[in-house]
């Protein structure tokens, strides 16, 4: 790429957000596709996807502790909603948490010193 002026900055920088929307759309594209993301699951499936009894699945509702749909009388769990609402559940290692903490007492310091 050849230097360009500070006149010309906005149109390197539209040609720039260009290239990186298509780098993006050619990442999505490569991800691959599950057929079944947005497959509507019955309550024993449901249990039998986390691997958890009904009792449990059924408490987790009561609680309103897990996502759920329910029209009418029965239980249907959008498989989807399911992995989100596990992956959300992810723990933090002592090591994320430590390193959280650093970089607020840096964020806290520096309004410290501005004060």
């Amino acid at each position: 790429m050849e230097p360009f002026s500070f006149e010309k900055l906005p149109e390197v920088i539209r040609i720039l957000f260009e290239k990186v929307e298509h780098i993006e759309e050619l990442l999505q594209d490569l991800q691959p596709k599950d057929p079944n993301e947005n497959e509507l699951l019955t309550t024993q499936e449901a249990a039998e996807f986390l691997k958890v009894t009904v009792a449990t699945l059924y408490t987790k509702v009561s609680r309103q502790e897990i996502p759920v749909s329910k029209p009418g009388k029965r239980l249907y769990f959008n498989k989807s909603d399911l992995k989100k609402w596990i992956i959300a559940s992810r723990k933090k290692t002592a090591m994320e948490i430590r390193k959280e903490a650093e970089e607020r007492m840096k964020i806290l310091n520096k309004h410290k010193n501005f004060v």
